[in-house]
C-alpha cells in the first residue's frame, strides 16, 4: 500500500517544486543547512564535517540515483579515499509532511551499513536547490567542500571519466 502512495506522491511532490537555473558555485561558500541521516541523526553541513574535504553527491529527484550510483562505482573502482554523503534534497512544504514514508522506502532500499551517508535535506531543500540550480535535475550536484564549507569542485552534467578525473585531481591538491 505505501509504494502505491509513493507511486502517487512523488511525481506530485516534483510538480510543485520551483525551477531554478543553475549556476557555477565554484569557489562558493556552500550553505549552512540541516539534514537527517537514515539513521535518524541530525546533520548539520558543513558544521559537523571534521575532514579536510568531504564529497557531497546531491539528488533533486529519484532518478538522480542512477547518476550518484555511477559516482559512486567510479569513486569505487578508482580507489578515490574521501567521505562521501549521498543528500536526497526535496525542497516543498508537501514532501517534509511525506518525509517519514520517503525515508522509510530509502531505508528499505539502502543496506542499513550505509544509512550514516545518506542525509536527507528537506526542510533547507530550496535553499541547497536554489543555491546549485536543479535543471536537468536527474544529474547529481557533485560537489566537494572543505570542513568551512569552501567549494573545491562543482560538477552537475552527470557522470563521466574525465569529470571523475578532474575530481580527482582536485582532490589530490587539496591533501
Amino acid at each position: 500500500m505505501r509504494i502505491i502512495i509513493l507511486a502517487i506522491i512523488l511525481p506530485l511532490l516534483s510538480a510543485c517544486s520551483t525551477s531554478y537555473p543553475n549556476q557555477s558555485v565554484k569557489g562558493q561558500i556552500f550553505p549552512s543547512i540541516t539534514g537527517q541521516t537514515l539513521e535518524q541523526n541530525e546533520l548539520k553541513i558543513p558544521a559537523d564535517f571534521d575532514q579536510d574535504v568531504v564529497l557531497l553527491l546531491i539528488g533533486y529527484k529519484q532518478d538522480s540515483q542512477f547518476d550518484i550510483d555511477r559516482w559512486l562505482i567510479g569513486l569505487d573502482m578508482t580507489n578515490t579515499l574521501v567521505d562521501v554523503y549521498e543528500l536526497p534534497t526535496i525542497q516543498g512544504m508537501l514532501p517534509r509532511m511525506f518525509s517519514t514514508v520517503i525515508d522509510s522506502g530509502m531505508r528499505k532500499g539502502i543496506p542499513k551499513e550505509l544509512w550514516k551517508g545518506v542525509v536527507t535535506v528537506y526542510e533547507d531543500g530550496e535553499k541547497v536547490q536554489k543555491f546549485t540550480g536543479n535543471e536537468n535535475a536527474n544529474n547529481t550536484r557533485v560537489t566537494l567542500i572543505t570542513k568551512e564549507g569552501e567549494i573545491l569542485y562543482f560538477y552537475d552534467q552527470g557522470f563521466s571519466v574525465s569529470a571523475l578525473n578532474t575530481l580527482r585531481d582536485v582532490l589530490e591538491s587539496a591533501r
